[in-house]
């Protein structure tokens, strides 16, 4: 009898510490060697729900889910991130804290916060007539406030730098943001206000004289003047190049890269979604893609007459193309800067562009010499540049024989140089502000 008890107590023992064995190794090897693969494809039925952001796109997956820059290239992406902040802190150590209030009458003033500050807007709908946001960078505390209801007379600084978001694209649009300058100037004689900087949408052929008076150099109070194209006044001392970025106007999102932005296979060759002027390149890029019936490969959808408001469905149709097109064909327009090549970078889809300068003042300025988009071209944009559309069917064929991984790669290093992108400008349009409004800090 003692002896059954002996040998029961000893296999109660050797099967308590085989238990405890395959206890440990599921905690400490089982949910290492799970396979990333199961993990994705659960994220992308929708087991975990999306990280919560207002303006996001609605596929986007949460960077605590997922995130595409894996191994050395994860570490890198940190190491930059990690880099770019020691770099503003060093540059704004020492310096107080001081606040900068943005005043958004462009819609390329959502560009500025949305998807370059990554700041969120309250409330999340786009029709309300008052949003406002708070972000800090470095030690710099900006607040954000847009909407039909923000008009001149109507709002109060709550800080003495200000920064002026304003359309000057057309004669109406320049007459209201004269309205708002004006108003700007007089709070700067009553000493309200002490400091003032522009983002300007200009003009597409570079018209922007009307501004220039405003302008401190030319005796009036703007600091500095941030503005698009490639106009011939910028300096990088009180006038900078800005983006154009992704037409907001339309309600394009901010995207966030996920597994099937970066690894599924894309049906279209390219794609071609706008109008085609008479006798414009586009055009000539309509007949030859006709001509290898490339058209057939690629999502084109030509239209005669442009329209300046999307719809539910023409946006998602849009969003489709560039989604599921490897490559997205970006012709000139009245400008050869275009919100496509933006929105095609925020898709993983390589814009293929039209490097030709259009018609107007736009062109070499005095401290660069590569106009057109010599913003993009200074900071190295990984796109395909051609002169003329004759060049379009070689490199289509060379798109026919590149394999998925390679695809891949190339998804990485668009999605990665355009967060990087937006980062430095970030970055360099804080300090910037910094060293301009707090050397000349009167207070």
């Amino acid at each position: 009898m003692r002896l059954t008890r002996k040998r029961l107590c000893s296999f109660l023992i050797a099967l308590y510490c085989l238990f405890s064995l395959y206890a440990a190794y599921y905690v400490f090897l089982g949910y290492r060697r799970r396979p990333p693969a199961a993990i994705s494809r659960g994220l992308r039925k929708g087991a975990a729900p999306a990280r919560e952001r207002r303006g996001r796109a609605e596929s986007t997956l949460g960077s605590e889910e997922w995130n595409p820059w894996e191994g050395d290239e994860k570490n890198e992406h940190r190491h930059r991130v990690k880099t770019s902040l020691q770099i503003l802190n060093k540059s704004t150590k020492g310096k107080t804290d001081h606040g900068v209030q943005i005043w958004g009458k462009a819609a390329i003033g959502l560009y500025l916060w949305e998807h370059i500050f990554e700041g969120l807007l309250d409330p999340a709908d786009v029709t309300a007539q008052w949003r406002e946001g708070k972000s800090m960078v470095g030690r710099t505390h900006y607040s954000f406030i847009t909407g039909p209801a923000v008009i001149p007379g109507y709002i109060s600084a709550d800080v003495n730098s200000v920064v002026l978001v304003l359309n000057g694209r057309e004669k109406a649009k320049v007459l209201y943001a004269t309205q708002w300058l004006l108003y700007a100037q007089n709070l700067v004689l009553s000493q309200k206000l002490q400091h003032v900087a522009v983002v300007l949408l200009g003009n597409e052929h570079c018209d922007n004289d009307w501004v220039a008076q405003f302008l401190k150099s030319n005796g009036g109070f703007v600091e500095l003047l941030f503005i698009t194209y490639d106009s011939p006044w910028v300096n990088d001392v009180d006038v900078f190049q800005w983006p154009l970025g992704v037409a907001t106007y339309r309600n394009f999102p901010v995207m966030e890269a996920s597994w099937s932005m970066v690894y599924d296979k894309r049906p279209y060759l390219c794609n071609f979604l706008g109008t085609v002027y008479k006798n414009s390149s586009r055009q000539e890029l309509m007949n030859i893609l006709k001509q290898d019936g490339n058209d057939k490969l690629c999502w084109i959808s030509p239209r005669e007459q442009w329209q300046p408001q999307e719809t539910n469905e023409s946006l998602k149709n849009y969003q489709d193309a560039l989604l599921q097109s490897d490559l997205t064909l970006c012709p000139v327009g009245v400008n050869t800067e275009c919100y496509r090549i933006y929105e095609a970078c925020s898709s993983g889809s390589v814009p293929v562009v039209e490097d030709v300068m259009t018609a107007g003042r736009c062109g070499n300025t005095s401290t660069q010499h590569s106009a057109p988009l010599q913003l993009l071209k200074s900071m190295g944009a990984p796109f395909i540049f051609v002169k003329s559309w004759k060049e379009l069917p070689a490199i289509l064929e060379k798109e026919k024989i590149t394999n998925l991984q390679e695809k891949i790669q190339r998804r990485k290093m668009l999605l990665q140089w355009y967060q990087h992108f937006k980062r430095e400008l970030k970055l360099k349009f804080t300090n910037i502000l910094e060293r301009s409004f707090l050397m000349n800090n009167k207070g």
